[in-house]
């Protein structure tokens, strides 16, 4: 019997059919593993000592993803966590810093994952090294916040750069330029895993190369993959015994994420049989942030739920702010010794991301992915921290881009804080249309960054520019139609207003 697809394979019935569906799990996976020794195969020496670590690291996530029957919750189960699992940062921030606070900064690392590229916002090459603030990029920030860091205490915190084969090669040309800046900067690459055919769930990659016809073939597995990629490369080992105790990790698009020594301290000072080995810094949700991963206790451990394990029926549910109050931020602390153990004994366990692509040519494809949060039910007492907003500033879009551009924001150190002379501390709501989403018409259509201090809501739609110090508040709206144009005159003070038609300034 040759299976066909991943849906068969999914509907086989459970009862009465579970050793016909053991047979055929164990034919996928016979096949999987024929494939990957042919592609092993295609290359020879270091590199293929490093994808055959790969493979054994996808052999595992494939076999997870086979044996995978229906949602991976019970909604029954799930419950809000108890109030001393997510701690307030107030509380914490409450306990005051000890004298020694150098003492537990030298205990810590900073990783940022640093494996995305900047398509998404018409950039080539690494999203890290497109500039976001007075011509730093966000490589540039994080380097002078950790430095300025290591100046000020006179300690050595370094840093780590998670990167993706997608960006390794760019970042580390770029890394000379910080050659003599305070701080060491170390990097790993995660590992680099096949796309699989969605009908015959075997790799569509030829050989073992990224580039021509096989340039689709391959993709990094999601930030999940940090732990045994960590440790892979022996970097994991190393810090321990330079005698690092803690990682700090966060997406390098977070200019929220800097390294808290309240928290920090917060899990130096735990005594040791009762050492937190993970916290999950949480902020309350909006609107705008329904699909965001939740803390829940499931099992009587803090687990992380994200909307893709949500039985269909429940989505509405997940997404009610007054049921889930909090989602992810993504920074994360986490204890390296935690790690290792974990890594020996193959424990680390987390729910598999099934992502659905479409190649160029048509071809549909799915790669298996983790999530680095996922773990946190891996580790023992694992703690929520319900952190301020302000430290969840992601760039995702050009419309985050201009709030951070902007005088809503000031810069000191590396480090970005909402300016004091904005009356309310709640960042803007802004909007920017689709003749905004590459970072180079972006720049084009602003001469100037608008002052941006009293406003409360922007929408943008169509071709629209805006001249030298136009001042925008309260709720402003501008939509050119189809054949349109807008020019915001320079020196304009929006205030609540509504613009729309067509409004060209020419020169003469």
């Amino acid at each position: 019997y040759v299976l066909s697809s991943v849906a068969e394979y999914k509907r086989a019935p459970n009862s009465g059919m579970a050793q016909f569906q053991e047979v055929m799990r164990k034919q996928l996976e016979a096949s999987m593993h024929k494939e990957l020794e042919k592609l092993l195969s295609t290359t020879k020496g270091i590199e293929a000592e490093l994808a055959r670590k790969d493979f054994e690291g996808f052999k595992k996530i494939f076999h997870s993803f086979l044996q995978a029957k229906g949602p991976s919750v019970d909604w029954a189960k799930i419950y809000r966590p108890p109030e001393d699992l997510i701690q307030p940062y107030d509380k914490i921030k409450a306990r005051g810093l000890p004298e020694n606070v150098a003492e537990s900064l030298n205990k810590l690392v900073v990783v940022k994952l640093n494996g995305g590229l900047g398509t998404s916002m018409g950039c080539k090459g690494p999203k890290s090294l497109i500039s976001v603030r007075n011509e730093n990029t966000f490589l540039d920030l994080t380097v002078q916040q950790i430095e300025h860091l290591n100046k000020t205490y006179n300690v050595d915190v370094p840093l780590v750069l998670m990167n993706s084969f997608n960006t390794e090669e760019d970042t580390k040309k770029i890394l000379q330029k910080y050659a003599h800046h305070r701080l060491k900067i170390h990097t790993f690459n995660q590992s680099k895993y096949p796309r699989i055919n969605k009908e015959s769930l075997l790799p569509v990659a030829k050989d073992m190369s990224t580039l021509g016809e096989n340039a689709e073939a391959w993709y990094p597995p999601g930030h999940g993959d940090i732990y045994a990629s960590f440790r892979n490369s022996g970097l994991l080992d190393q810090l321990i015994t330079e005698g690092k105790e803690y990682i700090f990790v966060s997406n390098i698009d977070n200019l929220g994420a800097t390294v808290d020594l309240h928290i920090l301290n917060h899990l130096m000072s735990q005594p040791d049989g009762k050492r937190c080995e993970f916290v999950m810094e949480v902020t309350d949700k909006t609107r705008a942030d329904v699909k965001g991963g939740t803390l829940i206790e499931y099992d009587g451990k803090l687990r992380l739920l994200e909307i893709a394990q949500v039985p269909k029926a429940h989505v509405d549910e997940f997404k009610s702010v007054s049921k889930f109050k909090i989602f992810n931020t993504n920074n994360l602390w986490i204890s390296l010794p935690a790690v290792r153990r974990l890594q020996e004994q193959n424990s680390v366990d987390m729910e598999i991301i099934v992502n659905p692509k479409t190649l160029d040519g048509g071809l549909n494809v799915i790669q298996l992915e983790t999530a680095v949060g996922a773990a946190i039910k891996s580790f023992d007492n694992a703690l929520g921290i319900n952190v301020p907003r302000s430290r969840f500033l992601p760039v995702k879009t050009t419309s985050d881009l201009l709030l951070v551009m902007s005088n809503l924001y000031s810069l000191e150190a590396g480090s970005l804080t909402m300016s004091k002379k904005r009356e309310f501390p709640t960042t803007p709501h802004v909007k920017l249309g689709s003749s905004f989403t590459k970072v180079h018409d972006f720049l084009t259509r602003f001469e100037s960054i608008p002052d941006m201090l009293e406003l409360d809501h922007l929408t943008v739609s169509g071709d629209v520019t805006f001249g030298k110090q136009v001042s925008l508040k309260g709720t402003v709206i501008i939509i050119a139609n189809h054949g349109d144009r807008i020019d915001i005159p320079a020196g304009a003070m929006l205030e609540n207003k509504i613009v729309s038609g067509n409004l060209r300034i020419l020169d003469h």
